[in-house]
């Protein structure tokens, strides 16, 4: 032995069963896919780079890197800019929440920022045996992206050296993610006249990603996202209700009430999607990026969850979707040939493009009818209201076809129809054709609603 230990299996084994590790790795599969070859921008404050979750947030860039997303950090440093200027006995000065930036404070900013970038960039480098970074090696680089103007003097107060971003020079950074570089950028912003100006990272961050048409957005910050009255997390909201929020003063802590107007800004202007993640998560991004339900707050221009009628491509996802149910026979079993030939029967609803939720409409035209089937959610979202979306779509399409009643068979959520206004009957009231292929053993109830 050469004096050094070594860790038992059973010491590192992960917690969860190896049924449910092969199911985790499964289900992100699709997202991995995905995002492969996407650009993601990034932005955390100071207190992130200089906090207790900086070395986990440097493996999860580095394994999001490793997976080919293409990356864009923004590191902010207000907390070291404010050490700094108190080591020289100087005091902060802010306005409406922006620093006001005179020459002294400038060089507390330039001495601040350049410390926090290289501390940022040894995070990012390392490649110690037994760390999630072992054997891999991130190219870091940057440069002068930014062109800045001055703030200027607003509601009479001079900002100074305080700047704003006056263009992103976009094909400059897309030219270093081609060749598989991560590019870390400091907020600050440089003028024609070769003047230097302090720049606020959740507004780089939001030029950066709209310059470059970034896929996600991302902002690292003081809380789990946006919180609705009750103090539940809101998963999903649109740029007008994120707005609507802000304007209101709803749930905002420091951070979200800087981060959200930029957010809303970005999707507005071609970003895909804002995530707004608690900066105290342990791998949050991963649980974001690479789950069902993600753990913080997208934020987009259009709801997340899109309705629309299956096509052929989306056999195999029906099948991932149902096999579960149908395994415990909440579902009847239908083949992949059969779904096949019966596609154009589904009404789908994907989740930020990934399919997870469905239901078929069967017609029997001659009795003026319709059987609801197959009526699945993902268990992660069976509290989305999912379940009565794609009810009411099946209903328009009924009624589109001139139908008067749809009728359904269930054998675990007799309940749910209830409360939805449907009624039960006995299988003699089925149309004949339905009738006629009842399952007795299987004893399904049989409900019933008028259209």
């Amino acid at each position: 032995m050469n004096g050094q230990t070594t860790p038992s299996r059973a010491a590192t084994e992960v917690t969860a069963s190896p049924d449910q590790f092969v199911a985790w790795v499964r289900g992100a599969a699709p997202y991995i896919h995905a995002f492969r070859g996407r650009t993601f921008v990034i932005g955390f404050g100071g207190e992130v780079a200089a906090g207790a979750r900086a070395q986990s947030l440097a493996y999860d860039c580095n394994l999001l890197a490793a997976l080919g997303i293409r990356l864009v950090l923004v590191h902010g440093a207000r907390p070291q800019i404010d050490a700094e200027l108190a080591r020289r006995g100087l005091e902060p000065r802010y306005h409406n929440g922006l620093r006001v930036t005179d020459a002294d404070a400038l060089e507390c900013v330039k001495a601040a920022m350049a410390v926090t970038r290289i501390e940022v960039e040894a995070l990012l480098s390392q490649g110690l045996p037994n760390t999630p970074m072992a054997g891999s090696y991130m190219r870091i680089t940057g440069g002068n992206f930014i062109t800045a103007r001055p703030v200027g003097v607003v509601e009479g107060v001079d900002y100074l050296y305080t700047g704003a971003v006056r263009k992103i020079i976009a094909e400059e950074i897309n030219a270093d993610l081609d060749q598989q570089n991560v590019v870390l950028i400091t907020p600050l912003g440089v003028s024609p006249a070769g003047e230097i100006f302090n720049l606020s990272m959740e507004e780089v961050a939001e030029a950066v990603a709209i310059a470059v048409h970034a896929e996600k957005l991302i902002y690292l910050c003081d809380a789990p996202g946006l919180l609705d009255a009750d103090q539940h997390l809101i998963d999903s909201v649109t740029a007008d209700e994120a707005e609507r929020m802000f304007n209101a003063g709803e749930g905002l802590t420091e951070d979200l009430d800087l981060y959200l107007p930029c957010a809303i800004r970005a999707v507005r202007r071609g970003v895909a999607r804002v995530h707004l993640i608690d900066h105290d998560k342990d791998g949050g991004l991963l649980l974001e990026f690479f789950t069902h339900a993600g753990v913080g707050t997208v934020v987009s221009r259009d709801p997340l969850f899109r309705l629309r009628e299956a096509t052929v491509e989306d056999v195999a996802a029906l099948v991932a979707l149902i096999s579960p149910m149908e395994a415990d026979g909440t579902l009847v079993r239908r083949g992949r040939e059969l779904l096949e030939q019966e596609i154009d029967r589904f009404t789908v609803v994907e989740h930020d493009g990934v399919l997870v939720g469905c239901a078929a409409l069967y017609p029997f035209s001659d009795e003026r009818a319709a059987e609801l089937a197959c009526l699945a959610v993902t268990s992660e979202y069976r509290r989305a209201g999912l379940g009565d979306q794609l009810l009411r779509r099946i209903e328009q399409r009924a009624r589109a076809q001139r139908l008067e009643r749809l009728f359904v068979l269930t054998t675990r959520t007799a309940h749910w129809f209830r409360e939805r206004g449907f009624s039960e009957i006995g299988p003699e009231a089925l149309p004949r054709q339905k009738r006629e292929l009842y399952n007795y053993q299987r004893r399904s109830k049989v409900f019933t609603k008028s259209l």
